[in-house]
């Protein structure tokens, strides 16, 4: 993903055809889904228990950080992500539903992330562990046990905890240039008016294999 104006990301998701995406979470970050084609179901889990949302074009929907989710194609489901905070994602902010003794080890849960191999057996792989421990949470949820999501967020905490002084450049890049602008104008200054414009850009071509399906990221970098 790169970076949007406003310290967001844009991305065209095509969600995977076969049983969905891997369910994850993200730890700091706010995503949401603007469906622009087909159908699907959004899959939630969060303190208040599993929620399934249906997904059809004009849908929109957005989900904080700690709201576990997960995308399943009922037909060619296609949708724009825009998400805050963006380079966090690719730094790990992400955080797969593994079985509880993965997301305790982060040795462990590295080697379960890596897609080696064959992209498309990797996908799988991944997403049917991640499902494996999605399933035992929402299990849990079901019969009014708290106690296994509760562990997971704190085993999530402590997975990204080493890479957070990294993550507070990216968060603050994400906001100094708006506070740079609202200075600008108390002290009079709109110069920058004067430097406006459009851009256009396109999602990446071939797009790269992702959690949830195949992503074409919009290079807001080199526009058109």
């Amino acid at each position: 993903m790169t970076t949007f104006p406003g310290g967001t990301s844009l991305t065209r998701l095509a969600v995977y055809a076969e049983h969905g995406g891997t369910p994850h979470l993200h730890t700091v970050s706010t995503e949401a889904y603007v469906v622009i084609g087909g159908s699907g179901l959004l899959r939630t889990l969060d303190s208040g228990g599993l929620r399934e949302t249906p997904l059809s074009a004009g849908t929109t929907v957005w989900f904080t950080p700690g709201t576990i989710h997960r995308a399943v194609n009922h037909g060619d489901l296609d949708v724009v992500v825009i998400m805050s905070n963006a380079g966090l994602p690719e730094a790990g902010d992400a955080v797969m539903t593994f079985p509880a003794e993965i997301v305790a080890d982060p040795e462990r849960y590295r080697a379960a992330a890596r897609l080696d191999g064959d992209p498309d057996l990797a996908v799988r792989r991944r997403r049917d562990l991640a499902l494996e421990g999605f399933e035992q949470l929402v299990e849990a949820a079901g019969k009014g046990d708290p106690e296994p999501l509760e562990r997971f967020y704190e085993a999530a905490a402590a997975l990204v905890r080493p890479a957070l002084g990294g993550w507070r450049a990216i968060v603050e890049a994400a906001t100094d240039r708006a506070v740079d602008l609202v200075d600008a104008l108390e002290q009079g200054d709109g110069d920058h008016l004067r430097r406006s414009g459009l851009r256009a850009a396109a999602p990446s071509d071939p797009r790269r294999w992702g959690m949830c399906g195949r992503l074409g990221a919009y290079d807001v970098t080199d526009v058109i």
